[in-house]
């Protein structure tokens, strides 16, 4: 499938020879090309220039104090211990003794610290002392001395810092063939080389999973970031090192030890695979081919392993990929994780085509799809959803350069101007800086192609749909509208890695920025807020049950089930565009409740769209129970009405959080309630120096023995620095929380949101619940818009098997909108998971299977689009003269309907087959 490593990487002379030095990025052949390119583009210019002022810096420190930079390294300077000792995900001890100073290992798994670390102009050289890390803690802002294990990743970050500034050297070194870049970087890297190459792998005393998953440095070989920095080193400065003295062999042996670590260690059934591929391709890039080692393992030895050959803990990339869902071309990960996975595997085929010009791209086809499906994640604002782990930030620039760069070289010229004009529109402000690695200077091309470019707003719609679903991260996609009228809602269960607790949770975007947020990951992992809120149910717009609603977070498999759901997924040709919904269900894996999610766009006259969402959760033979509906929503307020608009006053309260709740609870503050059978109205209004005021307005449907809380939860670790405010950003986030005692099914929580901007015409006047008996499950909605004329009835049941039956109203099966303006005349008629509905003169009938259906008023009559075989009865009042089938936009049949025999003020219309087009004529 993939590689020709057995021809092109084995041939000895090649790039595998110990004479074809440097042979990574750059090479002997392209340095004096390089340096002229680098010189004419400004965006190149500018990265060397900065790196060459930035390093002579360190380099005038370093006249007068020669181990300025290499003394403060994080070494056991002092003890020089050989063995490195784990307790789980924490460092517990070193002992033992090497001729030379060694690696100091990493403190702890866990990212997140109470202590900073100095700037390394003042950190003190040679630090090593027996008493721990001597620190200034956050909290405090006093000097601390602190074990290892409280310092998160620093002691790792000031080696990478370190090594990266003498990563710059050495390429300067090449790039100018001036000395001065070698004799400063050698040292620091000889230091680092030899500190490892006398040190051993950690061992883990507890004997824990963290044995398997341990590097050199670092507690994960994923975050092996060093080897790099190591790596360019080698190649850059080969000959300076050779023909200096400084011990080849030895450095080879390090680069083969982490390699070996790479491939022992790991966790082969997620993104690891192409994090450590990542490491390998550099370590397998660096060393010669394999006859010049006497234990075998050169180049082709780690590259295999990277793309070809499985182990335990390492899949390789071939068999990695199959991952990917072969339908969407979306990786099994919250969206953060899953783009990150394919920009890393575009980098490391860069590598490795750099190597074998051989477009290694070809072999990973779905490389270019996962980019292009990548899209289906955004916002209209350009941020991605935020479910899982995932924050709000925009699609990685790299993955397009990667593309580009490939498409350029191999003289794929349509291929390069569409990924181009897309790049181009969607970071228009990234391309004045287009890169400020050495990466970048290599491998992104010179200059980008000219192209037509478009706005934003139409970039994302041009590769999105209203509706998208991808099953293998159990997540729903809906969008409506344009410009400021664009709405969103994310729908979300819990599948696949880096997922969170959540049940069934949504996000909803409106008037320019997400408005109902997700709260993403906390500090890290480990930490006990991301453990006991951030990643657990009350943190999610979703009902929790019993208090104690819970699941596993991280590796999840809890996904709902799609039951029904409007238009097809990556439908982007349906004609009918008023109506997006989900109809999903999901066993609650703490409680084993019932629980089903209908969450719907509905477009409203002016062509911004309100969410209406009805969940209903019932823990089956329970007779005490309570199920909480959770809405957080961004703002400084939440106030709730009642039916006449009244303000309700909401007591100081201790009730939400009872015991037995899950933690979670505990995190939340200023909590007020109110108990209230009717149905209420609710407002959140979000303030802001740059934006107008942002206001959402839900009605919502009363309900015996509820209270309603307004609570201030943690902040959102989702929100995007580059588009919302640090006074918003920081602040916590108002939400309301419904409680029902007693069962939420047959009573389900629902409620009409209406987003608007103040001052702005709201789309929705007023909304009120029609009671029923005809089936105590239906729901029964009736939306007044506040154009004063239009009317939205709405009914919705459990299933496709429920029926309703009132006086002049038929409905079996799930959903129906129908829109009257004028005349009694609908403005359309919509319908899914029905077998029959009939009101008003209409009938909507299936021949056995549950259609969806929309009948829209045209300028000529009635559109229709259906599903599955139908017919369609309409009153003969209307005129109707015959229908007119369109298939691929074409006109191919007229047709008369038939007068119904058992109705003669009915016309009937057959659909004997699915139709995207078909309009029903009237009489003139």
């Amino acid at each position: 499938m993939l590689f020709l490593a057995g021809n092109s990487m084995a041939q000895p002379n090649l790039m595998g020879s110990p004479h074809n030095h440097p042979r990574i990025y750059g090479n002997k052949s392209i340095q004096k090309d390089f340096a002229k390119n680098a010189a004419q583009f400004e965006w190149k210019k500018a990265i060397v220039e900065k790196k060459k002022a930035n390093i002579e810096k360190y380099i005038q420190l370093c006249k007068s104090e020669p181990d300025w930079l290499l003394s403060r390294l994080q070494m056991n300077w002092k003890t020089k211990h050989d063995k490195v000792f784990l307790k789980g995900g924490d460092f517990s001890h070193s002992e033992g003794e090497a001729p030379v100073p060694t690696v100091r290992f990493s403190g702890t798994r866990d990212w997140a610290t109470n202590y900073s670390f100095p700037a390394l102009e003042d950190i003190q050289p040679y630090f090593d002392d027996e008493r721990g890390m001597y620190l200034k803690s956050r909290k405090t802002g006093e000097m601390e001395w602190v074990h290892p294990s409280e310092v998160g990743h620093g002691i790792e970050g000031v080696n990478r810092k370190i090594m990266a500034i003498a990563e710059d050297a050495a390429f300067l070194f090449w790039y100018t063939g001036d000395n001065k870049y070698a004799e400063f970087a050698a040292p620091v890297y000889d230091t680092y080389i030899k500190g490892m190459y006398y040190r051993d792998a950690p061992i883990d005393l507890n004997n824990s999973s963290q044995q398997k998953i341990s590097g050199l440095a670092t507690f994960e070989v994923i975050h092996e970031q060093i080897v790099v920095s190591l790596s360019l080193i080698h190649d850059f400065m080969y000959d300076y090192l050779k023909d200096n003295g400084y011990d080849m062999d030895i450095a080879a042996s390090v680069f083969q030890k982490w390699g070996d670590q790479i491939i022992k260690n790991g966790i082969p059934d997620n993104n690891w695979n192409f994090f450590q591929a990542r490491f390998l391709t550099y370590i397998g890039l660096t060393l010669d081919s394999n006859e010049y080692y006497e234990n075998g393992k050169g180049q082709q030895y780690y590259l295999d392993h990277t793309f070809t050959t499985t182990t335990d803990r390492q899949i390789a990339l071939k068999e990695a990929v199959g991952n990917y869902d072969y339908k969407t071309a979306m990786w099994p990960e919250c969206a953060s994780y899953s783009m990150h996975v394919t920009e890393t595997l575009l980098k490391i085929l860069t590598l490795l085509d750099n190597a074998t010009d051989a477009d290694e791209f070809k072999n990973f086809p779905v490389v270019e799809k996962a980019t292009l499906s990548s899209f289906q994640y955004l916002f209209p604002d350009g941020d991605i959803v935020a479910f899982g782990d995932s924050r709000h930030q925009s699609l990685p620039s790299e993955s397009f350069e990667y593309l580009i760069a490939n498409y350029r070289k191999y003289n794929k010229e349509d291929k390069e101007k569409k990924i181009t004009a897309l790049y181009k529109s969607l970071s228009k402000d990234e391309l004045k800086h287009r890169g400020k690695g050495l990466f970048e200077l290599f491998f992104y091309v010179d200059n980008l192609v000219e192209t037509e470019e478009k706005t934003k707003e139409e970039l994302i719609s041009s590769l999105t749909s209203p509706t998208f679903y991808a099953p293998n991260v159990s997540w729903f996609m809906q969008r409506m509208g344009s410009g400021d009228n664009a709405t969103v809602v994310s729908t979300f269960g819990a599948m696949g890695n880096h997922a969170h607790a959540n049940g069934v949770a949504i996000e909803m975007y409106a008037d320019n920025q997400v408005i109902a947020p997700d709260m993403s990951k906390g500090p890290s992992y480990w930490h006990e807020d991301h453990r006991n809120y951030y990643s657990r149910y009350p943190a999610h717009n979703t009902v929790v049950v019993d208090g104690i609603s819970d699941s596993e977070a991280m590796r999840v498999r809890h996904p709902f089930t799609m039951e029904f759901h409007f238009p097809e997924s990556g439908d982007k040709d349906n004609i009918f565009k008023q109506v997006t919904f989900s109809d999903v269900s999901f066993v609650e894996p703490a409680t084993l409740a019932n629980q089903n999610r209908l969450t719907a766009l509905i477009n409203g006259k002016s062509g911004k769209p309100y969410i209406l969402d009805i969940f209903r959760s019932e823990r089956p033979g329970a007779e005490n129970q309570k199920h909480e509906y959770f809405y957080h929503n961004l703002g400084q307020s939440l106030e709730l009405f009642d039916e006449n608009t009244t303000p309700l006053s909401l007591d100081v309260s201790n009730h939400l959080n009872a015991e037995g709740n899950i933690k979670a609870y505990n995190y939340f503050t200023d909590e007020k309630s109110v108990a209230s059978s009717e149905n209420l109205s609710a407002q959140f209004k979000l303030e802001s120096a740059e934006n107008p005021t942002k206001m959402m307005k839900l009605w919502i449907k009363g309900n015996e023995n509820r209270t309603y809380f307004s609570v201030n939860g943690p902040q959102s670790h989702a929100l995007n620095k580059a588009t919302v405010s640090a006074e918003i950003r920081e602040a916590k986030v108002p939400a309301l929380v419904i409680r029902k005692d007693g069962e939420a099914w047959i009573n389900p929580f629902v409620v009409v949101y209406n987003p608007y901007v103040d001052g702005n015409e709201k789309v929705i006047a007023d909304v009120n619940y029609p009671e029923s008996d005809a089936n105590k499950a239906a729901q029964f909605i009736n939306v007044a818009h506040s154009d004063g004329i239009t009317v939205d009835s709405i009914v919705a049941t459990t299933s496709e098997n429920d029926v309703v039956n009132l006086d002049g109203f038929y409905q079996k099966g799930l959903l129906s909108i129908k829109r009257v303006s004028e005349n009694n005349k609908p403005d359309f008629i919509f319908t899914s998971g029905v077998t029959r509905y009939s009101a008003n003169g209409w009938e909507i009938c299936t021949f056995g299977e549950p259609v969806t259906t929309s009948i829209e008023s045209c300028v000529r009559g009635f559109q229709i689009q259906n599903d599955k075989p139908v017919l369609i009865g309409m009153p003969k009042s209307l005129n109707p003269d015959y229908v007119e089938i369109y298939e691929d936009g074409k006109l191919v049949e007229k047709r008369k309907g038939n007068l119904n025999r058992n109705n003669p003020n009915r016309i009937d219309f057959k659909f004997e087959k699915p139709f995207n087009k078909a309009v029903i004529v009237l009489k003139k």
